[in-house]
């Protein structure tokens, strides 16, 4: 069971992964490696290290194929693997979580596709506030269509998913 304090400490690791992969489009290796550390011992004392390692790796093997053919960024494999630590390995939780993943990444690109077809291209500055910079640089890969911060994705459907299983008692 995810306790709140450690849903939160999850929560924070995970949204500034996705922060940081919107940010520059990576996602620092030391991030999976802190969420794998949680979610190891999160099943470590909830007795089901075995089967979420399993899992883990399953997903692993599956993601990596994908990183392989292109699909995905290595950053996101890594970062998605670890996080399947953190939801319960049991059937139900852990196709909520991949579904939801999926489910908000096609989101996201729905509205990238979107975003294309509005924006124009912007002209390079380096004046204005950092927020105004930021858009500017999103915007630019958005016309390139440049690849997707799907760590946004990973965080939003894990978040969603343990959030409410930490929550109840």
């Amino acid at each position: 069971m995810l306790t709140p304090i450690l849903a939160i400490v999850a929560a924070g690791l995970l949204a500034y992964a996705a922060l940081h992969d919107l940010a520059v489009r990576t996602v620092p290796n030391w991030l999976p490696l802190a969420v794998l550390a949680l979610g190891f011992c999160l099943r470590l004392s909830g007795h089901s290290l075995l089967a979420g390692l399993l899992a883990a790796a399953v997903a692993f093997a599956v993601l990596f194929v994908l990183w392989i053919l292109g699909g995905m960024g290595g950053g996101d494999v890594k970062l998605w693997a670890a996080t399947v630590l953190l939801i319960p390995p049991q059937l139900i939780p852990e196709l909520n979580f991949f579904l939801r993943v999926i489910f908000i990444g096609g989101g996201l690109a729905l509205l990238y596709l979107a975003l294309g077809l509005f924006i124009r291209k912007p002209r390079a500055s380096r004046r204005g506030s950092f927020l105004r910079r930021v858009l500017r640089v999103e915007a630019w890969r958005i016309g390139r269509r440049g690849p997707l911060p799907y760590a946004c994705a990973i965080a939003g459907g894990a978040i969603v998913t343990f959030l409410p299983l930490s929550l109840q008692r």
